[in-house]
Order: structure tokens, then C-alpha cells, then sequence
């Protein structure tokens, strides 16, 4: 159990990395794959987060949403 505590935190942080990084991106060098890749971290750490983690992704996506009616 433990370890798939484990997995679940690595997958929660690589979302948070993956919109943190697209967000960082300058410009338009932003590009859909990285926005794509972003998303597929988002969903893919949401089916195994707990409540208060699905809160934050939840957030993430919404911050991806607005990035993307900025540019």
C-alpha cells in the first residue's frame, strides 16, 4: 500500500510539474503538445488522487483554462 501511496504523490507532483511548465513557457513557445501533455498528467494523477489533491488539480486545470484565453 505504501508504495501505491508513493505512486499517487509522483503522479500529483508531474501534474504540478506539467502545468507548472507550461505555465513558466514565455511567449508562444507554449505549444499544444505541452499543453496536451499537461492535461494527460492532470487526468492521469486525478483518477488516483485523493479529495483534497483532486481540489488542487481541479485548480491546475482551471489555470490551464485561463492561460490558454490569455494567449
Amino acid at each position: 500500500m505504501q508504495n501505491n501511496t508513493n505512486n499517487n504523490n509522483n503522479l500529483f507532483q508531474q501534474a504540478k510539474n506539467a502545468v507548472s511548465n507550461f505555465m513558466n513557457q514565455q511567449g508562444n513557445t507554449a505549444n499544444a503538445q505541452d499543453k496536451q501533455a499537461a492535461q494527460n498528467a492532470i487526468q492521469a494523477a486525478y483518477n488516483e488522487a485523493t479529495a483534497q489533491e483532486k481540489q488542487q488539480l481541479q485548480q491546475l486545470e482551471n489555470q490551464l483554462k485561463q492561460h490558454n484565453q490569455l494567449q
